[in-house]
């Protein structure tokens, strides 16, 4: 029986790899898994060495104030993976865990073939990595056509499978449609998904309705939540008096009121390709504390923060970013859109051919599938 270690370093990698999964077992069935997993490849009966959240570290200081817990955990997931033996360790996200997980693996043991999916940004910061990861890594799998040029060069074998998120296409069978779902003029609302993101945002966004209520109070607000902070955003809507807006966690239901959206203020990150799939115009909003920013600044190579401004080396997308991140500042962006229609068009238009680039010939996990059951022929 063939073996593959799966190692998630937080919760949207282990979605990720759980479709993959899913659709590897569709392809073979005779396969033994074991790895580091959140909820979904748990719920496919993966047995995880340990709680995924033991490694969720996310911001610059967090991976500096905990290093020593990281270093022992790195230690242990590579004890555990020498132990099981698999044909394949495949790492998803989460690089500076997961690849230096593959490294030492490699060192011990280089029969074990390691796949990464999700390459590191080497084009927005530390490009000199790929002559590194070449030398531990047989396969890396690429969600962007232009990344291929950084892999290539240096001859680490890559293939192109397409981002995850353009894949989905979900059916509305037997989901209560809301109300405030047929609203009119609806804009869409995402402060983020982690709590540090929402302390910052969610004011800054409270204030944009405001002063938007006494300009035109015709529009109604959708904060798009996930179910842990629906709650708590809900009660500083009520404390505001803002009877104009809803926070919503249901993922379906979060589709329809986006798809029936005239407008999203997206914070950066990926959701933001979400909202371009559906053909929503946009704006993208983020703000961090300053030690952050000023680490972010000084490393990073890239004008943008978008992907779809990044892939047109132009701001086709606003970027309201840091000081500029603010309610005056998008007030004047969001009406400056609803009274210029064309501005709307012209993006949608870009944005729509810049999508249909990004979308493999099938899907992120059916191509992601096919290169892992090649290593295991």
């Amino acid at each position: 029986m063939k073996k593959i270690f799966v190692l998630t370093g937080e919760p949207s990698g282990d979605k990720l790899a759980s479709n993959v999964i899913r659709n590897l077992n569709d392809k073979k069935k005779d396969i033994e898994y074991l790895g580091v997993c959140g909820n979904n490849l748990k719920s496919l009966g993966i047995k995880s060495i340990f709680d995924q959240k033991d490694i969720t570290y996310i911001a610059f200081t967090d991976i500096f104030l905990n290093f020593f817990k990281i270093k022992k955990k790195i230690e242990y997931t590579v004890n555990e993976v020498i132990k099981f033996n698999p044909n394949i360790l495949l790492t998803v996200d989460s690089p500076d865990f997961s690849l230096r997980v593959s490294q030492k693996v490699k060192e011990i043991n280089p029969q074990i073939k390691t796949i990464h999916f999700i390459a590191p940004k080497v084009w927005a910061w530390r490009e000199g990595r790929v002559k590194k990861m070449k030398k531990f890594l047989d396969h890396i799998l690429l969600l962007f056509r232009f990344e291929k040029i950084f892999f290539d060069k240096e001859h680490l074998k890559n293939t192109f499978v397409g981002h995850p998120l353009l894949d989905y296409s979900e059916k509305d069978i037997n989901v209560e449609i809301k109300d405030f779902v047929k609203k009119k003029n609806i804009v869409s609302l995402f402060p983020g998904s982690r709590e540090s993101e929402i302390n910052i945002l969610l004011p800054i966004l409270i204030e944009f309705i405001k002063k938007m209520n006494l300009k035109d109070n015709s529009y109604y607000y959708i904060f798009h939540s996930t179910k842990k902070y629906k709650e708590s955003i809900y009660n500083k809507l009520l404390k505001d008096n803002l009877s104009n807006a809803e926070v919503i966690s249901d993922d379906k239901i979060k589709s329809q009121s986006l798809k029936n959206s005239i407008f999203a203020i997206v914070k950066s990150g990926t959701v933001s390709l979400e909202v371009c799939k559906y053909n929503i115009p946009s704006l993208i909003i983020y703000k961090m504390n300053l030690i952050n920013y000023q680490i972010a600044k000084f490393l990073l190579k890239i004008k943008y923060v978008n992907m779809i401004n990044i892939i047109n080396n132009k701001e086709i997308i606003p970027e309201l970013i840091q000081n500029e991140c603010n309610s005056k500042e998008i007030y004047k962006t969001f009406y400056y859109f609803m009274k210029k229609p064309t501005l709307i068009k012209d993006q949608m238009s870009v944005v729509k051919k810049t999508i249909d680039d990004l979308r493999s010939s099938t899907s992120a996990s059916d191509q992601a599938s096919k290169v892992i059951l090649s290593y295991l022929t």
